[in-house]
This record gives structure tokens, sequence and C-alpha cells, in this order.
């Protein structure tokens, strides 16, 4: 079964960032059926095409309180796994291992970017937009990465709550 997004083209929203409160707030569980979070999960994935650089895209991050996330690292150096364009929601990992710190970086939070200790090998389960279909997804290195991070954002976290100290973070140096 294929991941990859065949929804309808969607809108690009602004996205929000830090201290915005929608960033620190459990996002709700949604109804994946429902047309107004097919319109969401169209809208993050018409956001996340235009935004230079960005490999995922949550919910929060475009002001809406919902548990609803993209992901696309095809291309990206780091990647190992791919599965292409993909929109999630109600994810839950279930099983991670191989911890790693990487460096991070986010559209909430333009100016920073920061070391992040994450599993290089994850498990989600979650439904798809649309259908509602339950999948289990796998991923490795940089998508498990990414996954993790945007699963964060849908439980309120931004990656600075996941940073070792001060000294852990960077300014950015190159604005995409």
């Amino acid at each position: 079964m294929s991941l990859e997004w065949a929804g309808p083209a969607g809108s690009v929203r602004p996205v929000v960032t830090a201290p915005a409160n929608v960033l620190g707030a459990v996002g709700e569980e949604v109804d994946p059926t429902a047309a107004e979070i097919v319109e969401l999960a169209a809208d993050l994935v018409a956001t996340m095409r235009v935004s230079p650089g960005c490999v995922g895209l949550a919910a929060p991050q475009v002001g809406v309180g919902a548990q609803v996330f993209c992901v696309n690292v095809v291309g990206h150096p780091k990647a190992v796994t791919t599965h292409g364009t993909f929109v999630l929601c109600n994810a839950k990992i279930i099983e991670a291992s191989r911890w790693r710190p990487g460096r991070e970086g986010c559209m909430s939070v333009p100016d920073l970017t920061g070391d992040v200790k994450r599993a290089g090998r994850i498990v989600v389960e979650a439904v798809l937009p649309g259908t509602g279909e339950p999948v289990t997804v796998a991923a490795d290195a940089f998508e498990a990465r990414a996954l993790q991070h945007e699963i964060d954002h849908c439980a309120g976290k931004l990656f600075l709550d996941r940073v070792a100290g001060a000294h852990a973070l960077y300014q950015r140096k190159v604005y995409l």
C-alpha cells in the first residue's frame, strides 16, 4: 500500500511561530474522514511544498490544534528510507530504537537550530486522511527524525523542548 498523498490540491496557509499558544498545546485527535481534515491535509502539503527546505509540517504550525501532519524527505542528503509525500492523522510511535543526536530546525522557530536526540528507527501507527485507513509506517534515519519532530508538534512540543541545554542551540546560519 502506498502512503503517497493523492488527495486534493490545497491552499498555502501562513506558518505560525513561537511563542504562539497553539504550538504549546496538545492537538486534538481527529476524524480522518471529515472534509475539514482532508482540506487541512491538502493545505499542509501545499504549504510544505512552497517552503524551501521544509521536510514536514504539522497542523499546529498553521494554527490548527489537531493531530495531523505531512512529511516528505525525498531528495534530502540524510534520508535513507523515504515514503514520498504523505499525511498522517492521530500518529503514535509504537517502537523506537537507535537513539542519536542530530541537528534540527523548524519553520516555527526560524532563528535557531539545535541538537536533539531522536530514535534512528521508529514504527508509527496512524490513520490516513480521507479513507481513515489504519497504517503502520517503519522509518529510519532522517525520515524517522522528521516523523518524531512532527509528532512532537501534535503533542505541543517544539525541538527546543528536547535540546540538552543552551549549549546545544545555534543561531541559524542559512535561511531557506
